[in-house]
């Protein structure tokens, strides 16, 4: 790690363990041009990449044909309106109406740690992991500043970017855009690799050919959505998991968003990442400041593995906090497939009764507790226990919980309002409305405005209420619909533009505040399932409901994606009942366990009620847990096959880092007569150490398991499952 600057070469160079990321000033302006991204190198002397000796040359030898020069330079951060015609990463607007700006470099400073962002999540390092570099640029006629932050880290390659504009001037301006970060860089025939989807269908995998003009994806709905995901890599051809350069980008996050590929007529990329800029626009006056989100930046020439291993590694250690980073989550079971609405205290006593017998950890009350809420067009907002349902309140139903040997856990939906509530007959205005026009219900539910501190507090101190009642070890926090009728009672017109991303700031806030009021609480975040899964949620809670498609075979490609971006202990995953509730797929018992061990483990449905051969499986189910989850939570993910690529059996790999073990998970999705054994190439192994599968004698080097393969038979019937787990012997001989 280590950052330096060549005031010879006047060239910045930012050092990760494996790459090297350069940028330099050019021409007595001060033009702040990306020069590398990649494999790390030693040499500050390729400032000639920036190719200012080529015509039509710098503005001070070639003043005539600055555009020509604007257009083509290589800016570190682009902006608006002044001759570069490629997509800008910051675009204003004057008092005058004008959009012209143009910034030039004026200092830096180089320093350890990392500063916090004002209420954004933001990777973190402790002591001696970390070197900042901060560059000033200003627009010296407007008087504003971009002051453009980059962090390394002593063990990642990942490098963090955000952004902060600062109005220096004396008259106030209107921010159209601010992305985080954007990098220019000659097209190398890359490939756009994204993650697409829909509600239960999420973090699908697509990839296509970049060419000219724009490739990206956005979301405009105020959560990032389970359409299009916030992550975006760039690949040169052919790549595969193992081989290949990867350039990824993952915005820390939660709210509307957009990242873009933009080719020009010189086949260069510039690619960025930042706010989504339809709906914003944000008035800084003289004096403030603004704080763009941040960016994690990626290089991999180790293919798709190199660039998953990085970002797992990264979010394990510089995103997650709190009690549970480190730690084995409890076994919990959610009452909402067994019960829906319809549930009270004595039905929820059964299932922890039934459940305790068979070693789950936890009780999960979900939607249904509070207000008089009996179906799902009432009572969001009214946040007090509905005793009618549960007789006695929480105090009485934790404490048998507890009494049983269960923790117990509740589900809230706090940024919303149902129009059939006491809060919103008492505050109307709280929800997000345009005046005058009826706003688009989903769900039959409204928005509330969490741009308000009013409206942030007024929920909290429901919250608060309610978790200091009992003894509540767990919170699910859902979100179920989008944002749109934009419109805020509190801020004034020309102050519109700022909704959305204020609104996503008091989400922040308040989960900030339930995390640092109740640090022993776990928090599991969900926006009806992945709507919201990214590294900004990541940062308050360490797991995520993956997708609200409990369908073991559904779920292979759900979490195959967002494997790829994400570690598995971050991944909600349950054992469902059959048939299933979203697509009626009926699966084996015993695999729709080995698909949620690859996450964090639990079950969403009537325990008391399931077929008696599959509640007998769930003790041994819960011992594989138990006995995998160290490395499920601390290892190395690798990917061996995908069924979501048309190959009939999908398989990934854990290796613990210090291969000394190894848990292969296979999923036979399709089962035809004459099925051949499966010779399956392992990952990540020692190659001399010799590895026992468990319940076999033959020991097998690891380089054997590699780059021969291991046979697997086929198994008999669709959708059969299996787990193999390896240990190294200590006997290396041949």
């Amino acid at each position: 790690m280590g950052i330096i600057y060549d005031e010879t070469g006047r060239v910045f160079k930012l050092d990760t363990p494996h790459t090297s990321y350069m940028m330099g000033i050019a021409d007595e302006e001060g033009f702040l041009g990306h020069i590398y991204y990649g494999k790390r190198i030693s040499s500050c002397d390729v400032s000639y990449l920036l190719r200012i000796q080529e015509p039509p040359f710098v503005p001070s030898k070639n003043n005539g044909d600055r555009i020509s020069f604007l257009d083509a330079f290589p800016m570190e951060y682009p902006t608006h309106g002044i001759g570069d015609f490629r997509e800008a990463a910051l675009r204003i607007r004057t008092q005058g109406g004008h959009k012209a700006c143009a910034l030039t470099y004026v200092s830096h400073r180089i320093y350890e740690g990392k500063k916090k962002l004002p209420g954004l999540p933001a990777s973190f390092a402790g002591e001696g992991e970390c070197e900042t570099l901060e560059i000033v640029c200003r627009d010296k006629s407007l008087g504003l500043e971009a002051v453009l932050s980059y962090s390394v880290f002593e063990d990642s390659d990942v490098t963090a970017r955000h952004v902060e504009i600062r109005n220096q001037g004396g008259e106030k301006l209107w921010l159209e855009k601010v992305s985080s970060m954007s990098l220019d860089m000659d097209n190398r025939d890359f490939e756009a690799l994204t993650l697409h989807g829909s509600w239960a269908r999420e973090c699908h995998r697509q990839t296509g050919r970049l060419g000219n003009g724009f490739r990206g994806i956005a979301s405009r709905r105020g959560m990032s959505g389970h359409q299009d995901h916030p992550f975006m890599a760039l690949v040169t051809e052919h790549t595969t998991q193992e081989r290949g350069e990867v350039y990824g980008v993952q915005l820390m996050y939660s709210g509307s968003y957009e990242i873009l590929a933009d080719v020009s007529q010189h086949n260069t990329v510039r690619w960025q990442a930042g706010l989504e800029s339809q709906d914003f626009c944000w008035e800084l006056n003289p004096g403030e400041s603004f704080c763009a989100p941040e960016a994690l930046l990626i290089y991999s020439d180790r293919g798709l593995d190199g660039m998953t291993a990085d970002f797992h590694d990264f979010i394990r250690e510089h995103v997650i906090r709190g009690k549970y980073k480190n730690r084995k989550r409890p076994v919990l079971i959610n009452n909402w497939e067994a019960t829906y609405f319809d549930f009270n205290t004595e039905k929820l006593l059964s299932i922890a009764k039934e459940a305790a017998g068979l070693g789950i950890e936890m009780l999960v009350m979900d939607d249904g507790w509070f207000g008089h809420r009996s179906r799902a067009d009432s009572s969001l907002g009214d946040w007090y226990v509905n005793e009618e349902k549960l007789p006695g309140g929480l105090p009485r139903l934790v404490e048998e919980v507890n009494r049983l040997g269960l923790k117990f856990g509740i589900w809230f939906e706090p940024e919303m309002i149902s129009p059939e509530s006491e809060l919103y007959r008492k505050h109307p205005d709280w929800a997000i409305a345009v005046p005058g026009r009826t706003p688009s219900m989903a769900r039959e539910q409204l928005v509330l405005d969490f741009s308000r501190p009013e409206v942030v507090e007024g929920i909290w101190e429901q919250m608060e209420a309610v978790l200091k009642s009992a003894n509540i070890e767990y919170v699910k926090w859902d979100m179920n619909r989008p944002l749109c009728d934009l419109g805020s009672a509190a801020l004034p017109p020309q102050r519109q533009g700022e909704l959305l991303h204020r609104y996503m700031l008091g989400v922040y806030e308040l989960q900030e505040r339930l995390v640092t009021r109740f640090p022993d609480i776990l928090l599991e975040n969900c926006a009806s399932g992945g709507g919201r899964y990214d590294a900004g949620m990541l940062y308050y809670s360490p797991q995520i409901w993956c997708s609200d498609d409990t369908d073991a075979i559904e779920r292979l490609a759900i979490q195959e994606g967002t494997a790829m971006l994400y570690p598995l202990s971050t991944m909600g995953a349950h054992v469902s009942d059959c048939p299933n509730h979203t697509i009626g797929r009926t699966t084996p018992f015993e695999t729709r366990g080995y698909v949620a061990l690859a996450g964090t483990f639990g079950y969403e449905l009537d325990v008391t009620r399931i077929p008696e051969t599959d509640r007998e499986q769930i003790p041994g189910q819960i011992a594989l847990y138990h006995k995998y989850n160290d490395l499920v939570r601390e290892g190395d993910y690798y990917r061996i096959s995908s069924a979501a690529q048309s190959c009939g059996c999908d398989c990934w790999q854990v290796v613990s880092k210090d291969k000394k073990e190894s848990m292969v998970t296979v999923i036979q999705v399709l089962c035809a007569p004459g099925n051949r054994t499966r010779i399956l190439h392992l990952k990540g192994l020692d190659p001399e150490k010799r590895y026992r599968i468990d319940g076999e004698d033959t020991l097998i080097k690891g380089d054997s398991l590699m780059y021969a393969g291991l046979p697997v038979p086929a198994m008999k019937g669709d959708f059969a499952g299996k787990v193999m787990h390896l240990v190294a012997e200590n006997d290396k001989t041949k």
